[in-house]
Parts: C-alpha cells; sequence; structure tokens
C-alpha cells in the first residue's frame, strides 16, 4: 500500500481547520452552514458542466488525478541519483563487455519504468545520436502534454465551480423573495441560505479543485525534467562516452549537494 503525501494532508488538514475554527467562534448555529441541496447544486453542475467540455474519459482521468494528490510522487532526489548510478553502469558494462552485453543486461532488467525500458529497448535497437534524443524527447513532450489534460480539466472544474455558487445563490434569492410575502423579517435567514452555495463553490475552487490542478501540473513537471535528464545519459551512452562525461553531463541539471560522483563509487 502506497504512503500518503504528509504535505498534502497537512494543507488540506489546516485550511478546513481554520475555516470551521472561523464558523465555530463565531456563531453556535453552525448547523446552517449544512445544506445538502446547496452543495449537489455546485458540485452537480460542475460535474455536468466538466462532462459536457471534455469527453468523459479524460474527465475520469482527472478525478484519479484528484485522487493521486494524496500520494507522494516517487521521483526525487534520491530516484535521480539512482538512475545516474544506473546509466553510469551501463556505460560501464558497454566499454568493458560491449553493447551486446549491455542489451543483455537491460533485457534481464526488467525495469518497470515507463520511460527507462523505451530509452532502453531504442539503445540496443541501434538508434543513435540526434535520432536517439529525437524520439526521446519526443516520447517525454507528447507524455507531458497528454498527462497535462488532468490539470487542465481540473482547473477548468475551478472555474465552474464558483460560477455555479453564484447560480446558487440567485436561485436562492429568488426563491426567498417569492416566500418572504409581506414579512421583512425574513430576509436575513433567506439570504443567509442563499449565500451558502456561493460559499460552497469557493471552498470546492480555492481549496480543493485548483490546488490539485497545480500539484497535478507539478508532478507532470517533475516527471519532464527527470525523463530529459535521463535522455541525455542514454545519448551519451549511444555515443559510447566514458562513466566522467556522463556523470559531469547529467550533474549540471542537478544542484551541487545532489551531484554523483563515480569517484565515491
Amino acid at each position: 500500500m502506497k504512503s500518503l503525501a504528509f504535505d498534502t494532508l497537512l494543507g488540506i488538514f489546516l485550511g478546513f481547520s481554520l475555516f470551521f475554527y472561523a464558523i465555530f467562534s463565531s456563531t453556535t448555529n453552525w448547523q446552517m452552514f449544512i445544506d445538502l441541496e446547496s452543495f449537489l447544486m455546485v458540485a452537480g453542475g460542475t460535474f455536468a458542466a466538466t462532462m459536457i467540455s471534455f469527453r468523459s474519459r479524460y474527465v475520469m482521468l482527472s478525478f484519479k488525478e484528484l485522487i493521486a494528490t494524496l500520494i507522494p510522487q516517487n521521483i526525487n532526489p534520491e530516484t535521480l541519483y539512482s538512475e545516474i548510478e544506473n546509466i553510469i553502469n551501463w556505460a560501464r558494462i558497454a566499454k568493458q563487455n560491449g553493447l551486446r552485453e549491455l542489451e543483455i543486461h537491460i533485457r534481464n532488467s526488467r525495469t518497470t519504468d515507463e520511460f527507462m525500458r523505451y530509452g532502453g529497448n531504442l539503445l540496443v535497437t541501434g538508434y543513435r545520436g540526434d535520432e536517439l534524443r529525437t524520439m526521446l524527447t519526443n516520447f517525454t513532450e507528447t507524455t507531458f502534454e497528454r498527462n497535462m489534460v488532468a490539470s487542465y480539466i481540473l482547473k477548468t472544474m475551478a472555474g465552474f465551480a464558483p460560477a455555479f455558487g453564484m447560480l446558487g445563490t440567485v436561485v436562492g434569492l429568488i426563491i426567498m423573495l417569492d416566500n418572504m410575502g409581506n414579512d421583512p423579517s425574513k430576509i436575513g435567514e433567506g439570504l443567509a441560505f442563499a449565500l451558502i452555495t456561493t460559499l460552497y463553490g469557493v471552498l470546492l475552487a480555492h481549496l480543493i479543485l485548483k490546488p490539485a490542478a497545480e500539484k497535478a501540473k507539478q508532478k507532470q513537471e517533475i516527471l519532464r525534467f527527470r525523463n530529459l535528464l535521463v535522455t541525455e545519459g542514454l545519448v551519451m551512452l549511444g555515443e559510447n562516452k566514458d562513466s566522467m562525461t556522463i556523470q559531469d553531463t547529467m550533474n549540471s541539471f542537478l544542484s551541487t549537494e545532489h551531484h554523483f560522483s563515480v569517484i565515491q563509487k
């Protein structure tokens, strides 16, 4: 079972805690902030507009990405360090035993990483230099564009939610004015209930959907950076560069505290 992202959970906890604190410290009638019909109008309207705007498959993927924000990303300085080490080890195998031995090693490694597996297969197939770089870069950029769809949809939903909140408020005001009759004393209570949908819309947009969209975007940008880093390593490996050259080139992508050192290995 995958662990949960502590920083994301902390942000959610703090956000809702401050919201609830503001309510409970200001009024004893906290039940007025709970209205199922208002929530359904905002959530249902947002979902309906999203389904109209995008294909259902991508909408479902965006919800999957929303849940995935609770899971920490598996790309970090330690994994990048490990991948640099792996590529340098491949370079040593190619230098000492030839590409045939490297091909056997790559095929037997059974890596679960899609990009590393694809790059390794291209390498042992015989692609080199600019041709190899072009293929890996195309793979990286098209993967990035595909995966960014979920972030775009979540950001669009964040725009829909406050709009449906306002729509619910307008509906609530119309109903309030119709039921008020000649009793102006009901306007305060009716107005409070009418504004609940706006509250739900803003809360859903700015505490859930928009942060999730930004996190999904950051996740894909980190993945793209990592793939471009690995691309340079594989291209140099195909050009039969020595391990020191591969090390220094790949280290140029990283901060100094995470530089790999062949000498220390």
